[in-house]
């Protein structure tokens, strides 16, 4: 056998994905999603195994260790089927529709890596996601999965054949989404008992192990209360936040999120983490600072953005995708801790401290589960600093003082070990997310390192993946490939209008304007109301689906609402506020009996059905007086609000919210205004305060 160095390369050494990188040795004959692969299973008449996975996941790199990487499987693979491999975070189009049909029409559990069989005309008939290499776990051997479906193929195939055609019309059939209703602000209010019967009272969230931090239902439940003043959603979503944020899932040395927790008390986290989960928690707990003013989440937010511009923005201004679980082939290597290393780090007085205050005991709280290492410790707070105090007869602020400089001593000693894996490909739609997360971020905290890279990212990807008036999905090395989705325009749209609200530069207004006019031109149904995920006419989808329910990500069509509504009152444009109307009324139905599935279109709904609220704020951007004016404006949580600086920069023909609305001889003036009736403009701090909270 070859040794690694000597190991030819597949087709997918050509590719810029890392996940598809990561495969270009294996024995197996990869292709790329395309062409020259449909061609051959067409003229070999050979099923396409398709592979759907990502840089990151750790039972992808499971399967390929066990089999892709093995001879024997390879050369079944390679002699019955056409293998393709995909990266499902450059190709959420292709992902997304074979997802529906695993999950939706063959009845399948959802997960990465996903595994399906198609005829050669795309048409899927089987599937599954992690297969082992032998029967194991109740699952078939990956081997004899395929012999017998190779087995088949000769003997059925036109029985097959039919099968996939039957999968395929039910996935077209459930890309076209209708569940009409009335809009009302009835569907707000009547959808908190659907999330209070899934709450976790003791470890917050919503639902058991294993445990997703869903900030989507977290930002509308933020909306609904400021709309209602009732407390409960708010308790709900301060528990998961204090939950997530003591937690193992959250990085106490470094910052930022794990992307999800395998118990039900955030304990044990997979271990990678997401552009997109820190991005909108970033907003989440920017959000929970502006209404509570908590210290704890002041850190977490401070933590976080300082994590992504750490680690995860390149120089030129975008933001890398993910870190990966797994560092020298072990899951969470990088992020444990023995006692004896903690000791040996701080000595035995301070490693004791440090031990109370997150979790350090000899026999550890977690065994790695492939290597059944016993005494790794996960870091989680334990106890406060107050009641280490208390327990060791210590002053409180000396405990914090301990705590403080073994975090940083323990994080320049895990500096030096091997970093898991970084996937540094640079995706419009999460930076989208990350630019609506530094933004919230910026204002919660007045901090303007974060509002800069904010506007470094904007200007990445309207420099790098914006091009023939177009937006591209995914950059890495230099190129950018890929048409852009609705997720990349919604989700570019919201992170330039929240940038706008931060930095108050027109230039970011005009471009979210001039994308969106692109959005509803390329994906709006005019038919049917809605957006599509995909622009008409490709050849290389079988479905042309419509994203509906709230994943990791918030659904496209939720964020290109929002978007619609934000805009028509930004430059007062009815055809805007009437598309906005036409969709929330198509999906109304299935807010009202499902809204646990989508829950940003109620935050789209809660905006519609206002009553908005718009402040025009009058003056030099450069004077003192109006930063004074804007900061009492961006340190509150103001939803259903747009805000616009009427400085000249902006013209009044372009947004009417702003005319007449001129600055008083003595200095700046903000107008307030309701469903567009403005109160009398106000020149100072309080009074302007006092507006607000009335």
């Amino acid at each position: 056998m070859l040794h690694e160095q000597e190991k030819p390369n597949n087709r997918l050494a050509h590719e810029k994905s890392p996940y598809l990188q990561q495969h270009a040795t294996n024995p197996v004959d990869w292709y790329p999603w395309g062409q020259e692969a449909f061609d051959k299973a067409k003229r070999e008449n050979k099923p396409i195994f398709l592979s759907i996975g990502y840089s990151t996941c750790h039972w992808c790199h499971v399967m390929e260790r066990e089999s892709f990487e093995d001879e024997e499987t390879a050369a079944v693979l390679n002699e019955h089927f056409v293998p393709v491999k995909v990266d499902r975070e450059e190709r959420p189009d292709v992902d997304d529709i074979y997802m529906t049909a695993l999950t939706q029409v063959l009845g399948q559990p959802g997960g990465w890596p996903m595994s399906m069989w198609l005829t050669p005309d795309l048409k899927p008939f089987f599937g599954g996601t992690y297969f082992p290499p032998e029967d194991n776990w109740g699952r078939p051997g990956f081997r004899r999965v395929l012999e017998l479906l190779a087995a088949s193929w000769k003997t059925k195939g036109e029985e097959i054949a039919r099968e996939a055609d039957e999968v395929t019309n039910a996935v077209q059939r459930l890309g076209a989404w209708d569940a009409r209703g009335d809009l009302d602000e009835d569907l707000l209010s009547e959808a908190l008992p659907h999330f209070e019967r899934s709450f976790d009272e003791a470890h917050g969230a919503f639902g058991g192990a294993p445990k997703f931090p869903q900030p989507s239902i977290s930002l509308f439940l933020l909306r609904l209360h400021a709309r209602t003043q009732d407390p409960r959603p708010l308790e709900m979503v301060e528990s998961q936040l204090v939950h997530m944020a003591n937690g193992g899932i959250y990085d106490h040395l470094g910052g930022g999120f794990a992307r999800y927790s395998t118990d039900a008390r955030w304990l044990v986290p997979h271990f990678e983490k997401m552009l997109y989960d820190n991005a909108q928690l970033l907003r989440l707990y920017a959000e929970a600072y502006q209404i509570t003013g908590r210290a704890p989440y002041e850190r977490v937010v401070r933590e976080t953005a300082d994590y992504l511009l750490r680690d995860m923005q390149d120089p030129d201004g975008g933001f890398y995708s993910a870190e990966d679980a797994d560092s020298e082939g072990v899951e969470g290597k990088f992020y444990v801790w023995t006692r004896a290393e903690v000791e040996s780090l701080l000595g035995e007085s301070d490693a004791r401290i440090f031990g109370l205050a997150l979790d350090v005991t000899e026999e550890g709280n977690w065994e790695e589960p492939h290597s059944r290492t016993s005494g790794l410790n996960i870091l989680n707070v334990r106890f406060t600093p107050e009641q280490i105090a208390r327990l060791e007869h210590l002053d409180a602020q000396e405990v914090a003082r301990v705590v403080e400089a073994a975090r940083r001593m323990l994080f320049e000693a895990r500096s030096k070990r091997t970093r898991p894996l970084r996937d540094d490909k640079i995706l419009t739609s999460w930076n989208g997310l990350a630019i609506s997360g530094m933004a919230a971020a910026a204002r919660a905290l007045r901090e303007p390192l974060f509002a800069s890279a904010a506007t470094r990212a904007a200007e990445f990807i309207s420099s790098s993946l914006y091009r023939g008036g177009s937006l591209h999905s995914r950059f890495r090395l230099g190129e950018a490939k890929y048409d852009g989705t609705l997720a990349d325009y919604a989700l570019f749209v919201q992170g330039l209008l929240d940038l706008y609200e931060t930095s108050y530069e027109a230039r970011w207004l005009r471009l979210a304007r001039e994308l969106n006019t692109k959005c509803i031109e390329l994906f709006y149904d005019a038919d049917g109301a809605g957006f599509f995920f995909t622009a008409p006419g490709r050849s290389d989808l079988i479905a042309r689906q419509k994203e509906i329910t709230d994943g990791a990500l918030p659904a496209g069509n939720s964020v290109a609402v929002l978007n619609l509504v934000r805009l028509a009152e930004i430059f007062s444009d009815d055809a805007l506020r009437q598309k906005a109307a036409e969709t929330l009324r198509a999906y109304a139905g299935l807010l009202r009996k499902h809204p646990s599935q989508v829950p940003y279109l109620a935050i789209a709904h809660d905006h519609f059905i206002g009553p908005s609220r718009q402040i025009v704020i009058a003056g030099e951007r450069s004077d003192g007086r109006t930063r004074a004016l804007t900061d009492a404006v961006q340190s509150r949580f103001l939803p259903r609000t747009v805000v616009l600086i009427a400085d000249g920069e902006l013209d009044a023909a372009e947004a009417p919210a702003i005319q007449s609305k001129q600055a008083g001889d003595s200095g700046p003036l903000v107008y307030v205004c309701r469903n567009f009736t403005c109160k009398e403009p106000v020149s100072d701090v309080d009074a302007l305060l006092r507006q607000l909270e009335n």
